[in-house]
């Protein structure tokens, strides 16, 4: 399946409002990033932890539609973090599946600093659903 980052902001409008870019959209590899804006900080001026699960909770949600059976969306089931350091500046999100079923992805997530240290992993279980509407059928990446 091919997908851009326009369709995933066409979807779910809260990757484009948090800030997630998308660097290379690949089934086996998702890369994604989050810039450093003070809006999306916390204490010691480090991204919030907060913003970096959106970033892995995005990131897993693409990574699943790409290895999904056509006519399924993604849902959260369950998400699993381990933060390890603080994320100063930029964040850049590296997603794999680790197992595909049918009705499942599992999804791991590794979140890095600029300077390519691992500050958090992040190990997500994503539900794949049929669309209950007739609008979200045609809202699909198809």
């Amino acid at each position: 399946m091919t997908i851009t980052a326009e369709d995933v902001y066409a979807l779910a409008p809260y990757a484009r409002t948090l800030g997630v870019t998308f660097d290379s959209l690949d089934a086996s590899e998702l890369r994604t990033g989050l810039a450093f804006v003070p809006a999306l900080s916390t204490t010691g001026g480090s991204l919030h932890g907060g913003a970096l699960l959106g970033l892995a909770d995005v990131s897993a949600a693409v990574c699943a539609v790409l290895n999904a059976p056509p006519g399924t969306l993604p849902a959260t089931a369950d998400s699993t973090a381990r933060f390890m350091r603080p994320v100063h500046g930029d964040a850049t999100a590296v997603s794999r599946p680790l197992q595909v079923t049918r009705s499942r992805v599992i999804v791991e997530v590794e979140i890095s600093d600029a300077s390519g240290r691992l500050c958090a992993k992040v190990t997500q279980s994503v539900s794949l659903v049929a669309p209950r509407r007739t609008e979200d059928v045609e809202r699909q990446f198809v």
